[in-house]
């Protein structure tokens, strides 16, 4: 065995997991300048080369919220279905599932707050409103064959009411199942996740609502992301989300920074000894090809300094002197 092998079963940690790259929704939602159409596809197809397998591709949202995703259904359309991969996309109410279906989507998912006024910031509802609504949403989608999956916002706490109680986090699970959803997210909308909280609320959900399959969604605003992976993983979680070279950030959470960057997950599972099915070199250069769509440096940090083992030149830096 080898040593990372032996790291992952020391820890109990998941011999596989898969990741949802999250970055062509939640990494540019937030984007000022709209990015172009092609360039959603071509980071989708690029991250598929890649061996990235889930993506969730877009949002199903009114333009006049969130303008950098008007071009939902021309993004689904677009991109290259020659591979194994699975489509998801948001979908706020009735009206978003109804054009999700006609995109021909693999999977919807609805989004819910775990904090009322998070929920009313983020979709201008009360979290009773939201819960009823997606009855409807499932009804769409069960008609259409698609599967729909639930997210919970602000899990590990809310910029405007602090601490968010456990039982609030489960409550809503329970309510997904009632209607069918048991693929459950857990969302770190503003990087307020710690590793106890992490541990807390999967020991709670995997108690109180044992059919539900559990993902986890974190944000890097305190630079501590990778580190409730870690914790993740300890629980026996296998499903994590992120976005290619950090993209991201809430926004309608004050301070909400951006996700975990897809390259560094996938550099940390792999010299941790558990398997993605990603190739790490190609995800780098996908981040540094992102950053060159977006004109700018990206928070992601593995395209920076490559793998572990890359070696320089003795020549390629200056010699001390004295």
């Amino acid at each position: 065995m080898n040593r990372n092998a032996a790291y992952a079963r020391r820890y109990g940690f998941p011999q596989r997991v898969r990741i949802v790259e999250v970055g062509p929704r939640d990494g540019l939602q937030a984007e000022p300048e709209f990015v172009a159409t092609s360039d959603k596809i071509a980071m989708i197809d690029r991250l598929a080369a890649a061996g990235i397998r889930e993506f969730e591709a877009t949002s199903f949202v009114s333009p006049r919220a969130v303008p950098q995703l008007r071009d939902a259904a021309e993004v689904v359309a677009g991109v290259d279905r020659g591979r194994p991969i699975r489509l998801t996309t948001l979908v706020p109410n009735p009206r978003g599932a109804v054009a999700a279906a006609e995109a021909g989507v693999d999977a919807m998912v609805v989004f819910l707050s775990a904090s009322e006024s998070h929920n009313r910031k983020n979709v201008n509802r009360a979290r009773a409103e939201s819960l009823e609504g997606f009855r409807e949403v499932v009804a769409i989608a069960r008609e259409a064959g698609i599967k729909v999956q639930g997210a919970i916002a602000t899990s590990f706490g809310c910029p405007f009411e602090g601490e968010v109680d456990v039982g609030a986090i489960t409550d809503i699970a329970k309510a997904y199942a009632q209607m069918g959803i048991t693929h459950v997210t857990l969302g770190d909308t503003t990087g307020m996740a710690t590793p106890p909280l992490v541990a807390e609320r999967c020991k709670a959900l995997r108690r109180e609502v044992p059919e539900s399959e559990i993902a986890l969604h974190f944000h890097n605003t305190r630079g501590i992301g990778l580190v409730n992976v870690h914790a993740g993983l300890a629980e026996g979680i296998t499903i994590f989300e992120s976005s290619i070279g950090g993209l991201g950030g809430c926004p309608f959470a004050p301070g909400a920074t951006g996700n975990i960057a897809t390259e560094d997950l996938v550099y940390m599972l792999h010299e941790c000894g558990v398997e993605t099915g990603i190739d790490a070199i190609a995800v780098t250069e996908a981040a540094a090809w992102m950053e060159g769509v977006m004109g700018r440096k990206l928070p992601g940090q593995a395209a920076k300094a490559g793998p572990r083992l890359k070696t320089s030149a003795l020549d390629a830096v200056a010699t001390a002197c004295g």
